[in-house]
């Protein structure tokens, strides 16, 4: 085990090292990355470092330019995490989507210290702040029970990811309403497992899910997607690539959380759980339907008639689907390591 955790090091300085060479300039600046290295161990049993993933967070000062590797060993860390956004370069690194668990229990409705609502984006079992976060091989769960439809004040983040240039890989989130808090900045998810609900994954982010599953745990009906861009101007949305949507039904692909709300899905699996019209304006008052792009490339399975079904979702031709089928949606050329793509 130390010795594959020696490899995973060396591997990971590496990627950073590489990336880094392939930076480029623009103008009069380059951009610096992380300088250096650090290794922290953190087990639950008292193995490591310490005990706490918290406490192995907290234990990177602020401002920190190194590139920070926290081994997380197997086991399940019952605690709430937050990285802020001082602390950017560090990477949680699990041994395995099964075995290296983060959970927290918070909904909504629940209380603060200051006696308020905590309100949903401060459910989160885990949030990052920071940008060039990365996380492998670990899970995030929040555990409060899936609320019926309609129920108010039960949302229930698993984890929120806030700072830009983000990478995931191997992970898995699991929840009921809104599991993922897919919040603002640039990120990239790579076969990962996506359990909820009601908008389990929701935000503002521009993002790209290539070869992950989708799984709804719905009772009367789900959503999977509520994506937030509010301006035509702004670069925000999710893309779905090669993924599978696989669970229980009915379930609306996505929903138009806001005015010019942002969802495409090709070369996507879709289980005979999809709703019909497949798709959901959010408020049925707002018109978003006139100004959300909502667009389907080159989907199969049972499912996926359903996803064409709403006359204002799109079924893409490749001109218009390419913008979505690579990193560079997310400028992933820039930030992410060539070998991760």
């Amino acid at each position: 085990m130390l010795h594959y955790y020696r490899i995973l090091f060396i591997y990971n300085i590496f990627c950073v090292l590489h990336a880094a060479s392939n930076s480029s300039e623009h103008g009069h600046h380059k951009w610096v990355g992380p300088v250096g290295h650090r290794l922290i161990t953190v087990d639950v049993n008292g193995l490591g470092d310490f005990r706490s993933v918290q406490d192995a967070v907290d234990s990177v000062p602020d401002n920190n330019r190194m590139n920070v590797l926290i081994l997380i060993s197997a086991g399940y860390y019952i605690e709430k995490v937050v990285v802020p956004a001082t602390k950017p370069y560090i990477t949680f690194e699990g041994a395995g989507r099964d075995t290296t668990v983060i959970e927290w229990h918070d909904r909504a409705c629940d209380r603060g210290p200051d006696g308020q609502q905590l309100r949903t984006y401060h459910t989160a079992s885990v949030s990052v702040l920071a940008p060039y976060f990365s996380a492998r091989n670990i899970s995030f769960k929040n555990t409060a029970p899936a609320p019926l439809p309609g129920m108010q004040g039960w949302q229930a983040v698993a984890f929120r990811i806030s700072g830009d240039k983000a990478f995931f890989s191997g992970c898995g989130f699991y929840g009921a309403q809104d599991t993922l808090c897919d919040d603002a900045g640039r990120h990239y998810f790579k076969e990962c497992y996506i359990e909820g609900s009601i908008d389990f994954i929701f935000g503002n982010g521009r993002s790209m899910y290539r070869d992950c599953e989708l799984h709804s745990i719905a009772t009367r009906f789900g959503s999977i997607a509520a994506q937030g861009r509010s301006s035509p101007d702004e670069k925000t949305g999710f893309a779905f690539l090669n993924c599978r949507v696989t669970g229980t039904g009915p379930l609306y692909v996505g929903r138009a959380m806001g005015q010019y709300s942002r969802i495409v899905f090709s070369y996507t699996y879709f289980d005979d759980i999809v709703s019909h019209g497949g798709w959901d304006d959010w408020d049925h008052v707002s018109n978003k339907n006139k100004t959300a792009f909502f667009g389907v490339y080159k989907c199969d399975g049972p499912g996926a008639a359903a996803v064409r079904g709403a006359s204002w979702a799109r079924e893409l031709d490749y001109d218009s689907a390419h913008p979505f089928l690579a990193k560079s949606f997310v400028n992933g050329r820039h930030w992410i390591d060539p070998t991760d793509g």
